[in-house]
């Protein structure tokens, strides 16, 4: 019997179902698609894709990105993010190239630079009211 070797990003991705809810990172070397709604880190080396219902409440590294969500934090885009008319950022972005449709809503910064200064994404922030001295 032959062996076969799958390779990434051969036509393989990932789906998150709408209704599904992940807490945790997420750690993908093909495309991933997001319907539903990750509470955590995503690290992808090809392409996300977070659908108009799709949900994200933490960091995201991605090579490309393609947004209609929702995302709660920081996103490095090592090469293109694409804001869709539907999309809601409130976080920091790192992208090389950056692309917004009208109606997409940006709240936070935006720093462009080369594949190489995009780096890793920053720690996720502590909730100031869950650190709270009782």
């Amino acid at each position: 019997m032959a062996k076969t070797n799958e390779e990434p990003n051969g036509g393989l991705h990932n789906v998150l179902a709408t209704g599904t809810v992940l807490t945790g990172t997420i750690v993908t070397e093909s495309d991933f698609r997001l319907d539903g709604r990750v509470e955590g880190e995503i690290n992808c080396k090809g392409k996300i894709v977070i659908g108009p219902k799709g949900s994200v409440k933490g960091n995201i590294l991605t090579d490309n990105a393609e947004i209609f969500g929702t995302v709660e934090g920081t996103i490095r885009a090592r090469e293109r993010l694409i804001l869709k008319s539907s999309a809601v950022i409130k976080g920091d972005i790192f992208i090389q190239t950056l692309e917004i449709e009208p109606g997409a809503k940006l709240n936070g910064s935006c720093t462009m630079a080369g594949k190489e200064g995009i780096g890793a994404p920053a720690p996720s922030v502590p909730n100031p009211v869950n650190n709270q001295k009782k």
